[in-house]
Formats: C-alpha cells, structure tokens, sequence
C-alpha cells in the first residue's frame, strides 16, 4: 500500500484530524521539510487506495502521489496487441500443423526402425531348429542367453555379407571334358549387356533388348570346337536366361553365369576368374567396362562399348582376331591381350595389323613368282641347239 503525506510551514501539522482520522492511519516520522529546511516531525497519512506520500504546504492542496510500484508496472507492461493479420494467422497454423505431421512422421519413422530392428536382430540371433522343432546345438549354445544371441546375429550378419560379396561357388565351371568329348582348347568369356544386346527403354514398349549386328555369325564363328564360350555378367538370372534362350537358339554359350557368380568390390560387380576352374592362359574375356574386370587385366580383350547404332561391324573384326588365335595355336593367350591392351581401340589396331600382314603376303607371293624360274625357257634352248 502507498501513502502521502500532509505539512505546513509551521511543523507540517495543520490538517483536520477528524476528517484525517476517518480515512487514514496517522504515525509521525522525523523528516526534512523541503520548505523550511529544518528538521520536524511530521505526519504521514496513510490512505486506505493506494497512494504515496508527497510533501505539502499551507498553500498546497490535497494531491495524490502515484504508486511507483504502479508506474514501474505500467512500465513492464508488454505494449498493445496489434490488430491480428488474418493472413499471418493462416500461415502460423499452417506452420503449427506442418510441424505437427512432421513429429507423427519422424515418430512413425522410428519407430518402424525400431521394430524391424527388433525383429531383424530377434530372426538373427535366435537358434535353428530342426524337422520336429527342437533347437540345435551350434558354438553358441553354451554362453549366456543374452550372448548367445549377441554372438549368432553377428554370425550370420557376417555370412550374409559375404554371401554378397563373394561368388556363390568356389568352382563357378564343371571339371573339363575328357576323352572320348572334346573339350575346346580355349575358353571365351564374353559379358552380355551392351556387348551383344542393348536395352533400350521407352513409354510405349518399356524395356527392350537390341541384338547386335552380326551376333548370330559371331557365336557361329566362335563356338565349339574352337572356343568354349561362357557369359559372364552381372545382370540378375531372371533378365539373363530369357535373352539369351532367344538370343542364342542353336547353344553355341555353352554356360551363364549371372551376378551371384561374381565378387562385389568397391561398388562394382567384378568377374573372378580364379572361380572359372580353367587354365587361364587359355582364357580371352572380352568386355567394355575396365571396372568388372580389374582383377585379371591380362586375359582381358576390351573393346569399345556398342551404344545401340546399326552400322556397327565390331563382332566381325572380333572373330576374325579369335580365329587367328585359335588357328596359330597360341600357347598363352596373355601375350597376344598384353600387347593389344597398350592401344585404346585394340580392334582397330588389329586391322591394321591384318592389312600390314596382307600386304606383306602379297610382297611375299610376288616375290617368290619373280624368283621362280620359267620352265619352258631350258626346253626352248635345248630345241633351238638341237637344229
């Protein structure tokens, strides 16, 4: 509660007690008189509103001294709302409910996490069992229950994952033939994709394979009993096996081998040819993509990637560097690739070779005619003495 107070100059007193008394509690306090510069008593009235004291003269009137409790309230007071934006309201609410969807996502989110974990580490983790539904021994069944799961998930974690990684098989090939079958000296590893078809998509047909110029001779042309032909790709079995059943109707590929028979290194599928179960000094693989086989870069024929044009006459040419292996009867094929993996375009350094190689037979055979001598020139002479 505030108060004020009433003074004159003669000792700040005269004031009406009774009319004082009805309203206000009076108690003296020694003060200074700002009027009279001298120390007095003087009465301070305390009013029942709220009031503070303020110093008074004969002449003064009754004045009201405001609360500075109340000023420094009024103070703090936050200002006046401004008239609401109706289109600020909407955008708040929008806002509001943007954050309230997103929280219920995140909280779905999570929580899906966490029970799929839950139940992934749970399917892991837990023991097999066997026809009757008891539980089998393994290496773990002798630790702690909580271990034991612990120990079997990241088992089988790691055998997944190798799964993956790894080719399926050791022995990606059968043992080769024997005698009385003939089993071609050579093995001819080709990728498929983009080598010997191109898929090609659009909204009216969706996916569709391209078969290349000049595929159907080639397969001919290198097929048994020069080359066992095997292809090697990373495509699923699924989108393979069709292709290839159309694509090669008389059998001349021999085996498939699909994306579970290869090691997946550093993002990329790459053929392990140590898998192949074959002399690889009689192993050609021939493909586009450097990536897939980093592995064995010798034994590797790279040729340009075929893009889907029809004027392409590659697999021609790529026959033709097959037979001539095949018919000079190469010890190690590695030599021949090595020294056609320095060019970019080994294809077409093989053509030139060719037409040197032609040229130099045609010098040969010409040669050779010049130095032959003519048999009716001795017989010629033997008549012309003989008359």
């Amino acid at each position: 509660m505030a108060s004020f107070g009433l003074t004159s100059s003669r000792f700040c007193t005269k004031v009406n007690s009774q009319l004082i008394a009805k309203s206000f509690k009076v108690f003296p306090i020694q003060s200074t008189c700002h009027l009279c510069t001298v120390n007095q008593p003087k009465l301070v009235y305390k009013f029942k509103k709220t009031f503070r004291y303020r110093h008074f003269s004969e002449q003064s009137t009754w004045k009201a001294w405001p609360n500075v409790q109340g000023d420094q309230a009024q103070k703090n007071r936050p200002p006046a709302a401004k008239p609401e934006d109706p289109e600020r309201d909407d955008d708040q609410k929008n806002r509001d409910e943007s954050w309230k969807k997103m929280k219920y996502s995140l909280f779905a989110v999570f929580s899906t996490i966490g029970i799929g974990g839950g139940f992934a580490a749970y399917t892991l983790g837990k023991p097999d069992v066997d026809e009757n539904g008891q539980i089998k021994e393994d290496d773990f069944s002798d630790l702690p229950m909580f271990k034991q799961f612990f120990k079997r998930m990241l088992h089988n974690i790691e055998y997944y994952n190798k799964m993956i990684k790894e080719p399926s098989r050791d022995k990606l090939l059968p043992e080769p033939l024997t005698h009385p079958y003939i089993q071609p000296p050579y093995t001819l590893v080709l990728e498929m994709t983009d080598l010997l078809v191109h898929p090609e998509w659009t909204y009216q047909t969706g996916w569709r394979f391209k078969k290349r110029p000049g595929v159907d001779k080639f397969l001919e042309q290198v097929g048994p009993p020069n080359f066992e032909v095997v292809v090697y790709t990373a495509e699923q079995g699924m989108t393979v096996f069709p292709i290839l059943d159309s694509l090669d109707p008389h059998g001349y590929i021999m085996f498939r081998l699909v994306r579970d028979a290869t090691d997946f290194i550093d993002g990329h599928h790459v053929k392990n040819l140590d898998c192949l179960n074959r002399d690889l000094k009689k192993v050609i693989v021939v493909d586009w993509n450097p990536n897939s086989v980093k592995l064995h870069r010798n034994n590797t024929f790279l040729i340009p990637r075929w893009r889907g044009n029809d004027d392409d006459t590659t697999l021609v040419d790529l026959a033709a560097f097959l037979k001539t292996i095949a018919s000079n009867d190469i010890e190690d094929v590695r030599d021949v690739l090595i020294y056609y993996g320095q060019f970019e375009n080994p294809i077409e350094a093989f053509r030139i070779n060719q037409r040197k190689l032609l040229e130099q037979m045609e010098e040969r055979e010409k040669s050779e005619k010049e130095k032959k001598p003519s048999f009716t020139q001795p017989w010629s002479s033997f008549s012309f003495n003989k008359r």
